[in-house]
């Protein structure tokens, strides 16, 4: 797989108010507010940044609101783009066939993203992500 940008970075929070305390009113990073979900394009040096309510990222990957107790629970979420939607399922293959079990195989998102995601060793949700939106 090539991958050609990284796409975003999101935490991932059990604790949607403190988070918002924390990056927004103490840090005074410019997020708005989708539904829950806090992210912004205008931090120089990063295509996106978000936070992601623990219960959404569940939903994202489960199509249910609790993250699964035989899963660790991801502390973040880092997404790879790469060239083009077909893409990303060429990329979850090989991650299958080297021997990651994925969360979810690609699929396109109702905001035109085709993503494919993963839990790392590290517990962090790994997206490997065709994003329209953040192409130049």
């Amino acid at each position: 797989m090539k991958i050609e940008f990284l796409a975003s970075v999101t935490v991932i929070t059990p604790d949607p108010p403190s988070s918002r305390r924390l990056y927004v009113e103490t840090l005074g990073l410019p997020l708005r507010d989708d539904g829950g979900y806090l992210h912004t394009e205008r931090i120089p040096g990063a295509k996106h940044f978000g936070i992601w309510p623990l219960s959404q990222a569940a939903q994202a990957c489960f199509g249910e609101d609790e993250w699964p107790e035989h899963l660790a629970v991801p502390q973040a979420s880092v997404e790879f783009d790469v060239a083009d939607g077909p893409a990303v399922q060429v990329a979850a293959d090989e991650l299958g066939a080297a021997g990651y079990e994925l969360l979810h195989q690609a699929r396109k998102e109702p905001w035109g993203q085709t993503v494919a995601r993963m839990l790392s060793p590290e517990n962090t949700i790994i997206g490997i992500s065709y994003t329209p939106a953040l192409r130049d």
